[in-house]
């Protein structure tokens, strides 16, 4: 009876909301840039002297109702933009489409101020969210002079960074693994290169980009850690232009332009976008900087990418985008290690007439594949390719929303690892996943409400996940907001690399085993086949004044359920040995706890961003409980901007980050290791053995701190309103801290993070 209640409920709420609005109409559409026709994103769009209003999102997309039938004037402010303002005439239940054009303003209002995001801080949860423009991306010093995101995430609440070198990100207590990366909706499988200063992605195609460090609600899944939302720019749809840049690390090109140009009320439009990035770095290091190895630094990659927008005059349109990533890294008497990235798809944005639904959707296919060779001379192989599609709708009703769709993902995984023991370990599987999801939001008085729920289905492992999600938001006071999220997620790949490798380059994909065993630690695992993770988020916001803001979040992610590659295996899995030293896969189970402070100002001339991060991680096996190497106790940035001189022409920006020791594993000596590859034949008294090291208990050692200083000095000129020239002096590790990146077990020798390492490059827009 309370089931059919509950149901009986729900129908009438959507019957008298369906209802109420067939009384009134819709007022929608897409807001744009004059200049160059690109959506204006999370700006507020209005009726004036009346509570009506939307935000517009990642589309510039807006929608208004219920509205009733009355005479309006339709508004748009935005800083930087002359205020727009139509008159509105609603007769009756209609629904209105409107695309409102922005003019950047000529004059410069220095002394404006203006809180963009005050009513969206109000309307949506965003618990652990961080919206990520090129303009914020900007404001940090950058190595080489140009913005990267791989720079920007480093400085993030939750987010720890494990060198300059073979770096790899790790959020809130999860893997490269557990993060998903969504570009345009095709899955990214890396976005970093192994230089750990520079992503996959050129800055200047990016429009948005979110990164969820936990919490995300149901339109997101396949993954249990976080997720990193990325949307490009369409390409100018009025005139030609693009950048060139260079520098000692590098040089960028890009390039967008009309197809079709766009003509206000005549038809549609269409448009191209093209970036190309390459490292020199190998080359040019020997000439800059062969204080820090006189055979160069050993970092070499090239990444293309490339999109074409079909638009229509309403603000639907249709994208077709591909790309390829290459990275090469070679460090001597350790690995050459290779991977290459290479994908296509397409996405689509469409407001069907009549109805005040917003319908979107994508297909996109993707190739990763990656080697390492070691000293020892044993290679690891691994590749993941395979097809992401999905449709999603969003219904407006009013101030709440409702968000359904469906995701379909097909992906082959093959893999080729020999463990410490030369026992060869090899996996080919061929995957496919379903999910559906339905999510909401709902304004009540101060309080907002985020719940959702996803069913994902794994059909190669026969195995379906629940995931309820919750996020909420209570508007304590103007100031003063309180949040909160939690929900239960799941993921099928895990990772092949090893935390007693010397780099940690090789992030390796597998798909859910299913030769795990049935038990750990004494207890029945009964859906042992997938990762899993239940989290815990809350926290407040508070804004001290107009200018400075204070975000406080506490977060515990409990992993009940974790694969991983059995790096202990010595026997055939034949039944007769125990399945520690005989599965190729083994069960684990861990933790991640902690607290993120982040103070930001940002007044007129000067921007400071502080976070603070206190973390806990923890896995346990089925005999040894470890932290992992990547648990950073203390984690600490702090970030500098000041704009001066003539319209703000100049900015000196600096970043300080200090981060407390890694764990790493000692060595406690070494040994003469046969091979014996003949059994009990084996003639051991006339064999010569290979090196073997004796290591202590996993991960008891730490490292020494972390920290470094950066700093850029940026000049601007403006030749005409489209042509500009930019130069940019900056200095990686100023004060040359010798930061440790490896040891060698062997020879005990030291080898450290990049030095102080000074440059400088051009940047000419046109």
């Amino acid at each position: 009876m309370r089931g059919i209640f509950r149901y009986s409920a729900l129908l009438i709420f959507i019957v008298i909301s369906v209802g109420s609005m067939a009384q009134n109409a819709t007022i929608r559409g897409f807001v744009v840039e004059e200049e160059s026709g690109e959506p204006v994103i999370f700006t507020n769009v209005y009726l004036k002297g009346t509570t009506f209003g939307s935000s517009t999102d990642v589309n510039g997309y807006y929608s208004i109702n219920p509205v009733p039938p009355v005479n309006y004037t339709l508004m748009v402010t935005y800083l930087g933009y002359d205020t727009l303002s139509e008159e509105i005439t609603v007769k009756g239940a209609e629904i209105i489409t409107r695309k409102l054009v922005l003019i950047k303003r000529m004059v410069d209002l220095t002394e404006f101020e203006v809180k963009a995001n005050s009513e969206e801080d109000k309307k949506e949860v965003r618990v652990s969210v961080t919206q990520i423009t090129p303009k914020e991306a900007k404001q940090i010093p950058t190595i080489g002079g140009q913005p990267d995101l791989a720079q920007y995430l480093q400085v993030l609440p939750g987010i720890v960074f494990t060198g300059d070198q073979g770096g790899q990100l790790y959020i809130r207590g999860g893997s490269p693994i557990q993060n998903k990366v969504l570009l345009d909706g095709m899955i990214i499988y890396n976005p970093f290169h192994s230089i750990g200063l520079f992503s996959v992605f050129d800055m200047d195609i990016i429009r948005n980009a979110d990164v969820y460090t936990g919490g995300f609600n149901a339109n997101y899944g396949g993954r249990i850690s976080s997720i990193m939302d990325i949307t490009t720019r369409d390409g100018n749809k009025k005139s030609y232009g693009g950048k060139v840049s260079a520098g000692p690390f590098g040089a960028n090109l890009m390039l967008e332009g009309p197809i079709i140009k766009a003509k206000e009320g005549k038809g549609g439009s269409s448009s191209f976008i093209l970036s190309a990035k390459n490292s020199y770095l190998e080359q040019s290091s020997k000439i800059f900087y062969d204080y820090v190895d006189t055979a160069g630094l050993p970092f070499n990659f090239t990444d293309l990418y490339g999109k074409i927008s079909l638009n229509a005059d309403n603000g639907s349109k249709v994208n077709f985008f591909g790309f390829n990533f290459d990275d090469q890294v070679k460090y001597h008497a350790i690995s050459d290690f290779h991977w290459v990235a290479s994908g296509g798809g397409t996405n689509f944005v469409l407001i069907p007439t009549g109805s005040p639904l917003l319908f979107q959707g994508n297909f996109a296919y993707s190739d990763y594949q990656i080697s390492l060779t070691e000293s020892d001379g044993r290679p690891r192989t691994s590749e993941i390719s395979g097809f992401n599609m999905g449709l999603d709708f969003s219904y407006f009703l009013g101030k709440n929303t409702i968000r359904y769709g469906f995701e379909v993902l097909g992906f082959k995984t093959m893999f080729n690892f020999y463990n410490s023991v030369n026992r060869k370990i090899t996996q080919q599987e061929n995957t496919t996943e379903l999910a559906g999801y339905l999510r909401g939001r709902y304004l009540i008085g101060n309080l907002v409400l985020e719940p959702g729920f996803r069913a994902h289905y794994y059909a190669s492992l026969s195995t379906f996940s629940p995931e309820p999600r919750l996020g909420m938001k209570f508007n304590a006071s103007k100031k003063l907001r309180i949040k909160a999220s939690a929900g239960m997620y799941s993921q099928n790949l895990i990772s092949a690399n090893s935390d007693r490798d010397v780099v940690n380059l090789f992030y390796g994909f597998l798909s859910g085993p299913d030769n795990l065993p049935y038990e750990f630690r004494g207890k029945t695992i009964k859906n042992n086949k997938l990762q899993k993770s239940d989290h815990f988020i809350g926290g407040f916001e508070y804004d001290l004044s107009n200018s400075i803001s204070i975000n406080v979040e506490g977060y515990y992610k409990y992993f009940p359920q974790l694969s991983n590659i059995n790096r202990n295996k010595i026997f055939d899995d034949d039944g007769l040995h125990e399945d520690y030293y005989s599965k190729d896969f083994i069960l684990e189970q861990g933790d991640a706890k902690g607290v993120d402070f982040l103070l930001k100002y940002d007044k007129k001339k000067f921007y400071f961003w502080a976070v603070y991060s206190l973390a806990y991680v923890t896995r346990c096996d089925e005999f040894v409980d470890y932290v992992p190497h990547y648990d950073r106790r203390h984690n600490v940035n702090l970030v500098g901007v000041y704009r001066f001189g003539k319209k703000k022409s100049w900015e000196v920006n600096a970043r300080w980050n200090f981060g407390s020791g890694f764990p790493f594993t000692k060595t406690q000596g070494f040994y003469e290791s046969l091979d014996f590859t003949n059994g009990i034949n084996t003639d051991y008294t006339n064999i010569n053995g290979n090196l073997g090291i004796k290591y202590a208990e996993l991960n008891t050692g730490r490292l020494s701190d972390y920290h470094r200083l950066d700093m850029t000095l940026k000049k601007l000129w403006k030749f005409s309103k489209k042509s500009t020239l930019e130069c940019a002096l900056s200095a990686t590790n100023i004060y040359n801290r010798e930061n440790v990146f490896y040891f060698n077990r062997v020879t005990n020798e030291r080898v450290n993070q990049l030095p102080v390492m000074p440059s400088f490059s051009m940047t000419f827009n046109f």
